[in-house]
Parts: structure tokens; C-alpha cells; sequence
């Protein structure tokens, strides 16, 4: 690219970059606090796993409102009233006794009883969390459609999602720092409000390409160039896509499984590692800071990688679609590594973060990638819908996870062999990349562009 093209639109994926890292920041809060709140409310891990579920399956069922939300309100006014609405969901964490109180009175109008008032506080602040939080990657990546060329769009997307990691590295520097010194009330209404910060610079600072001031002639031509039929040049004319539609197209299902696949894995490293640390390292909340910065600074480096890799390959003739899976299935070979946590893992707790660390950057790199085969081959008037789809996908798969997880190490925790549990969990993880991918594969063997 030419100096003289322009660069605004890496303005706009700077923005995308901060609000991610802050939809991070918010919803990592719980699971460093997890230690502290498990003893001073007596959770089980079926308890916080629970708590984890509700907030996935919120996630997940208002992403597919959220798709369809974000593209007939616009990326700008439909990603203020999520950030606003994620942010309170954030804040209120901070009065989740008060808020189960009041919902457990309720319930007992209606006969129904015996619901921990902390546990039924935090489902619902995670609920409201979860809803908000929806709509940040159908936004993000119709944002991305809008701004980058087809060419660009993983890279762009790998730069805003690795604020995902910062916003995993930020979470234990401050949390635990902020609960010591000030409560932990204060770190859910803290990182809570930092939403409303980066809400200014987004209303001042965004607006779609053809409304976009800053944007020069050169550059929105430099967008536009190598798009198949999402010319920005005329406003793009209205198009209503139905789910059914779109659930009838192989590439939908493609995104869809590759999702319900692997997001869980993402899910179980953010909030069951912190856990993970302290019970298998007797590591202290303060303690754990350290080695999850390490880890989730190793994230942010596959995010980048992960989405220039497969330029490497398209810029060698392969259509962006073919060249991302190639890739995709080289970096569906790294989990592999969380294989060696079973026979090394109990030598340092240094080793199992390193290999977890090479896991979670493969599946970054991998979420980088798989966010980009939806604008490879969807028309902009229906990338955010189909994000919705994926993500309800992935949001269900990472619900069923949190479950399962919390009712195998509570299992495995009272036939007093807790590791195994892990060893399981762990396991699944280093292989599901692999799995997915095949299935991504047989449904969409080669690019093959959606006619809505």
C-alpha cells in the first residue's frame, strides 16, 4: 500500500481494537475474582460454572439478535446501545447480593425456592453482561467489512480481536489490585465504567465510508478495489436476508461449526484458568498476575500472526478463502501442544501456562481467520446476521462447556483426583481444532461466493 492511499481506516480499527479489549476487560473480572467469591459465598465449580453458562447463553442468543440488530441500525448507533448496555451489566456485578435478593423474594411469590441469593445475583448481572456483549463482534466485523479490503480484513481483524488479549493481560494487573485495595465491588464498577470513555471517541470518530469526512477519494477507492460486488462508491441498496436463507447456504454452517467447536476452548481458558492456578498451584490471587499476563500477551502475538498468515498464501494466487483454510489448518496443529501439560505438567506451573499460552494463540489466530470466511464470501447486508448465527453457535457450544466442565472437576474432585479431570478438559482442547477444521472443509472445499 501507497503512503499516499491514506490510513483512516486503521483509525477505525484502532477503535474496534479498544472497545474489544474493554468487552475483555469486563467480562474477565468474575473469573479473577472467582477464588476470592468461592470462599466468600461458598460456590462449588458447579455453582460458577452455572454462573458462566448463563452468561454464554445470553451471549449466544442475543449475538443472533445482535447480527440482525447491528445491520439494520448501522455499525455506529447499534454498537453504542450495546456498549452502553454491557457496561451497566458490568457495574452491576458490584451489587449482585442486593439484585439476587430482590429476585429471590420474587421467585418465592411464585413458589419457587432454595436458589443461592449470590449465585441468582451474578446469573442475572452475567445476563445483562452477556446481552450487551453480544453485539460486539457482529459490529466489529461488519465494521471491518465496511473499512478493508477483502485482502486486509483478517489482518485488521486479527489487530482488533488481540484487544481481546490485552483486555485478558489488563484484567489480572488490575483486578486483583483493585479488589485487595478497594473491594471487589470497586473492580466491577471501575472496568465497568470504562466503557463510557471509549464511547466518546466512537461517536465522534466513526461514521460509515461514504459519510466519513476523514476518509480520502483514494482511500475508499483502495476499499473498494478488490470486492466482488460490495461496492462502496453507490450506497449499497437494502437487502433483507432471512435466517432461513442464510441457514440454507453450506459457507453458513461452515462458520457455524467451526464455533460451536472451538469457542468453548476460548471460554474455558478465561474463565477457568485463574482457578486452574490456584487449585493445582496453591498460587494466590496476586500470584497468578504474573504467569496470566505471560500467557494472554502470547494470544495477542497469534492474533497478529494468525491474521497475516494467510495472506502469505493469497498473495501466491490462492482466492482468500482457500488461503485462509490452508492456513487455518497449519494453525489447528499447535493446540497439540496442551497435549504435553499430562505427562509434564506437574514438573512447574510455568509449563503448563507456556502450553496453554500456545493454545489460546492458536485459537486466536484460528478466530481471526474464521471471523474472515464470512466477509470472503457474504455480501456486507448479511455479515453481521451471519456472525450472529456463528456466535449463537459458539456462545451455546461455550455454555455447554462452562457445564460440563464445572460438573467433571467437581466429580473427579470428589474421587479426590481433580488433575484427571483436567487432563480431560485438556485433551479436548489440543484436538477439537482439527475436528472443526474437517468439518469446515467437507462443507465448503473451495471458495465459493454467496448469491443472496
Amino acid at each position: 500500500m501507497k503512503n499516499k492511499t491514506g490510513s483512516y481506516r486503521w483509525t477505525i480499527c484502532a477503535l474496534l481494537f479498544f472497545g474489544t479489549t474493554i468487552n475483555y476487560l469486563d467480562r474477565q473480572v468474575l473469573s479473577l475474582l472467582h477464588p476470592v467469591l468461592e470462599k466468600e459465598f461458598g460456590w462449588t465449580n458447579s455453582d460458577y460454572g452455572t454462573i458462566t453458562a448463563v452468561f454464554q447463553l445470553a451471549y449466544a442468543i442475543f449475538m443472533l439478535l445482535a447480527g440482525r440488530f447491528v445491520d439494520k441500525l448501522g455499525v455506529k448507533k447499534g454498537y453504542t446501545i450495546a456498549l452502553i448496555i454491557w457496561s451497566i451489566g458490568a457495574m452491576i456485578h458490584a451489587y449482585a447480593i442486593e439484585i439476587g435478593s430482590v429476585a429471590a423474594n420474587i421467585l418465592g411469590v411464585i413458589g419457587v425456592s432454595g436458589i443461592s441469593i449470590s449465585v441468582l445475583g451474578f446469573i442475572i448481572a452475567r445476563l445483562v453482561l452477556g446481552m450487551g456483549e453480544s453485539a460486539n463482534f457482529p459490529a466489529a466485523i461488519k465494521a471491518t467489512a465496511e473499512y478493508f479490503p477483502k485482502k486486509e480484513r483478517a489482518l485488521a481483524t486479527g489487530i482488533f480481536n488481540s484487544g481481546s488479549n490485552i483486555g485478558a493481560i489488563l484484567a489480572p494487573l488490575t483486578v486483583p489490585w483493585l479488589a485487595y485495595h478497594l473491594g471487589w465491588q470497586s473492580s466491577f464498577i471501575i472496568i465497568g465504567a470504562l466503557g463510557f470513555i471509549w464511547l466518546l471517541f466512537w461517536l465522534v470518530y466513526y461514521d460509515t465510508p461514504l459519510k466519513q469526512k476523514r476518509l480520502s477519494a483514494e482511500e475508499l477507492q483502495y476499499i473498494a478495489h478488490d470486492t466482488v460486488y460490495d461496492k462502496i462508491s453507490e450506497p449499497e441498496p437494502e437487502i433483507k436476508v432471512s435466517w432461513y436463507k442464510l441457514l440454507t447456504f453450506r459457507q453458513t454452517w461452515a462458520f457455524t461449526l467451526g464455533k460451536f467447536f472451538t469457542d468453548g476452548v476460548w471460554w474455558f481458558f478465561l474463565f477457568w484458568l485463574p482457578s486452574y492456578l490456584t487449585g493445582q498451584f496453591n498460587l494466590t490471587a496476586t500470584q497468578i498476575t504474573l504467569p496470566l499476563t505471560v500467557l494472554y500477551t502470547m494470544t495477542m502475538v497469534g492474533s497478529i500472526s494468525g491474521g497475516w498468515f494467510p495472506m502469505y498464501f493469497i498473495n501466491r494466487g490462492y482466492s482468500s478463502y482457500d488461503g485462509r483454510m490452508k492456513a487455518m489448518f497449519y494453525i489447528a496443529l499447535f493446540p497439540l501442544a496442551v497435549l504435553l501439560i499430562l505427562p509434564f505438567g506437574d514438573i512447574s506451573y510455568w509449563i503448563p501456562v507456556l502450553l496453554i499460552g500456545v493454545g489460546a494463540s492458536a485459537h486466536q489466530a484460528w478466530s481471526a481467520n474464521l471471523y474472515s470466511t464470512i466477509s470472503d464470501m457474504f455480501p456486507k447486508a448479511a455479515v453481521a446476521s451471519v456472525t450472529g448465527i456463528g456466535g449463537m453457535a459458539g456462545g451455546i457450544g461455550g455454555a455447554l462447556v462452562s457445564v460440563l466442565v464445572g460438573r467433571v472437576l467437581d466429580y473427579y474432585k470428589t474421587m479426590g483426583s481433580v488433575t484427571t479431570g483436567y487432563a480431560i478438559v485438556f485433551s479436548v482442547c489440543a484436538l477439537i481444532y482439527l475436528i472443526a477444521w474437517s468439518f469446515m472443509k467437507v462443507l465448503v472445499p473451495k471458495m465459493k461466493i454467496v448469491k443472496l
